[in-house]
């Protein structure tokens, strides 16, 4: 079973369009009310020398928070880096949706796995180009 962080962290990554593409085949999503946003802002990433270290100040990040709320008083949330306002409202009404035992599974199934299923592998792509560069120092030493 997908929990509510789970399913935030997939549609937080997710581009509007995927999740627009995703969606057409699925009944008409319940009306929602907007409560918060979409509105862009900054936020502070913070960062770690050495991942131990003490906490500095790395830079700033723009992100876009929605707030939604649907005609039973569910609320949908959505924060997102980037600036796409279109990405963070649909991913806001679909936390509201996902909240929902009729909506639940789905969505799940129409959206959320198929998105994480694009994501893994996205994610696996960018592990095997990084680990095509991996420079082997102990193979190195025992070349000499």
């Amino acid at each position: 079973m997908i929990t509510r962080p789970e399913w935030m962290a997939i549609l937080a990554r997710a581009p509007a369009e995927e999740m627009a593409a995703l969606l057409a085949p699925v009944p008409p999503l319940p009306a929602h009310r907007v409560i918060r946003g979409p509105e862009i802002g900054l936020t502070m990433l913070r960062g770690r020398a050495g991942g131990d270290g003490a906490a500095f100040n790395l830079g700033e990040a723009t992100i876009t928070r929605c707030s939604v709320s649907l005609e039973g008083g569910t609320l949908g949330h959505c924060w997102r880096l980037g600036r796409d306002r279109r990405a963070a409202e649909t991913a806001a009404l679909l936390d509201a949706c996902l909240q929902q035992a009729e909506w639940r599974a789905p969505l799940i199934e129409a959206v959320i796995e198929p998105l994480r299923e694009r994501q893994r592998e996205a994610a696996a792509l960018t592990a095997r180009r990084a680990a095509a560069t991996e420079v082997r120092f102990a193979t190195l030493a025992t070349m000499r």
